[in-house]
C-alpha cells in the first residue's frame, strides 16, 4: 500500500497539483448570502492558526453576520481519510456523488473538471497524514482560485463526514 501512495504521490506532483506547486490555491472567493470577496489563503491560514482575520475577511465576515470562530472550526476539524481507499471511493459512483454535492460549495470559478479539482484536493489534504481539513483541501485546490460558498460548507462538510464515517465502518482504515 505504501507504493501506491508513493505512485499516487509522484503522478499528482508530475501533475503539478501537489501543494507547494503553481497550482495550488492561492486565493479564495467566499460567498456568504450575497455578499462576496476574494481573499489571499494565507488570510484564511492565519484565521485557522491564531483566529484573528485580516481586515478584508472580518469585514466580509461581519457583512454576512457570520462568527470568526464558526469558520475557524471548520477549516481546522479533521476528517480521517486514508488517501488511497478515499481515491478509489471518490471514483466510484458514490463517490462522484458526493463529490457533485461538495462541488455545490467549494469549486472553480469556471465550472469545467470541478468533480477532478475536488477529488485530487481531497486525496491530496489526506495524503500527508490520513486526515483532511477543509484548510488543506482548499490549500490544495489545482486552481489559483477556488470558491467557498460559505451558507453551504457546513452542510457539505457533514456530508463528506458521514461519507468518510461510512466507509471507515465498510472498510476500517489500517494504520
Amino acid at each position: 500500500m505504501g507504493k501506491r501512495l508513493l505512485n499516487l504521490t509522484l503522478a499528482l506532483i508530475a501533475l503539478g497539483l501537489a501543494p507547494g506547486y503553481s497550482w495550488a490555491a492561492s486565493e479564495v472567493m467566499l460567498k456568504y448570502r450575497g455578499f462576496s470577496r476574494t481573499v489571499p489563503m494565507a488570510d484564511l491560514a492565519s484565521l485557522a492558526a491564531t483566529g484573528e482575520t485580516s481586515q478584508s475577511l472580518g469585514a466580509l465576515l461581519r457583512q454576512a453576520g457570520q462568527d470568526p470562530a464558526s469558520l475557524r472550526s471548520l477549516l481546522t476539524q479533521p476528517l480521517a481519510a486514508d488517501p488511497i481507499l478515499l481515491d478509489k471511493a471518490l471514483n466510484s459512483w458514490p463517490g462522484e456523488w458526493l463529490l457533485d454535492q461538495l462541488g455545490t460549495a467549494v469549486h472553480p470559478v469556471a465550472p469545467e473538471a470541478s468533480r477532478q479539482a475536488l477529488r485530487s484536493a481531497l486525496v491530496l489534504s489526506a495524503s500527508s497524514d490520513r486526515q483532511i481539513t477543509l484548510q488543506e483541501v482548499l490549500e490544495t485546490y489545482p486552481t489559483s482560485t477556488v470558491v467557498l460558498e460559505g451558507d453551504l460548507i457546513e452542510s457539505a462538510y457533514r456530508q463528506l463526514a458521514q461519507f468518510l464515517q461510512t466507509l471507515d465502518r465498510l472498510l476500517p482504515l489500517r494504520f
